[in-house]
C-alpha cells in the first residue's frame, strides 16, 4: 500500500482497533494462475503471535481456501472514507490551485494461512463471530439456538482458517499533509454532511486524530 509517512500508522494498538472494528475484510491470495478474493468476518486474537491471528472461514465451495496456505495472503480493513471537495480548503480562496482527494482509513495484514475442517474449531469460530456481531441486540441470536443436527451439517460445509498475521500497513489519510486552515475547512465541510462517514471522518480531523 502506498503511504506517504505523514500518512502512516505504525501504532499496533491502534491497527488491532480499527481491525476489531471492521465488519469485513477483503481476504486475497495468489492461486497460481489468477488472484482470488472473498469478503468476509474476521476474529483477531492478540494472545496468539506477537501482532496477533485472524480466524475466520470460507464455503467449502469457493475455490479460494484450496490455495489459501499455499503463499502469502493479503488481508484488506477498509476503514471510514470521504471524498474531499476543493472547495472546502482555504488555499481556494487563496490561489485556487487546489484538486479533489479522498480521506480514508485502511489497514493491511500479511500472513500465512492455516486451513482446517475440525468441526470443534469450526464451531468456536462461528459462535464466536455470532457473539461479537449479535451484541448489539437486545436478543441476540446464538449458534445453540438451532438445532444440533442442522448446525453440524452447516459445519461440514465451511472450511476455517487462521492467519498469524507475520506484518501489518497502516494508513490514516486526514490531510495531514494540508495546513491548519485547509483541515479546518475540510472537518467544517464534512460536519455539514448528511452522510455518517462524512461526519466520522470529519471528527476525527477535527479532534488532531492520528489514532483510532
Amino acid at each position: 500500500m502506498y503511504t506517504p509517512s505523514y500518512f502512516k500508522d505504525e501504532d499496533l494498538a491502534s491497527l488491532h482497533r480499527q481491525i476489531e472494528g471492521s465488519r469485513l475484510a477483503t481476504l486475497v491470495n495468489f492461486d497460481g494462475t489468477e488472484m482470488q478474493a472473498s469478503h468476509v468476518p474476521l476474529l483477531l486474537d492478540l494472545t496468539q503471535g506477537a501482532n496477533g491471528t485472524l480466524f475466520g472461514h470460507l464455503a467449502k465451495a469457493n475455490p479460494q481456501w484450496e490455495t489459501l496456505a499455499s503463499g502469502e495472503a493479503l488481508i484488506i480493513f477498509q476503514g471510514p472514507d470521504a471524498y474531499i471537495s476543493p472547495s472546502f480548503y482555504a488555499a481556494k480562496a487563496e490561489h485556487g490551485k487546489v484538486v479533489p482527494t479522498w480521506n480514508y482509513l485502511a489497514v493491511h495484514a500479511y500472513g500465512r494461512a492455516e486451513v482446517f475442517t475440525d468441526p470443534a474449531r469450526l464451531l468456536q469460530i462461528v459462535s464466536e463471530l455470532t457473539q461479537k456481531h449479535e451484541a448489539t441486540r437486545s436478543e441476540p441470536w446464538a449458534v445453540s439456538d438451532a438445532p444440533a443436527d442442522y448446525i453440524e451439517k452447516m459445519l461440514n460445509g465451511i472450511v476455517g482458517f487462521a492467519i498469524p498475521i507475520e506484518r501489518l500497513e497502516g494508513k490514516r489519510k486526514l490531510n495531514q499533509n494540508r495546513s491548519a486552515e485547509d483541515v479546518a475547512g475540510v472537518s467544517k465541510g464534512l460536519a455539514t454532511s448528511q452522510d455518517q462517514t462524512d461526519q466520522q471522518i470529519a471528527r476525527l480531523m477535527s479532534q488532531g486524530e492520528t489514532r483510532v
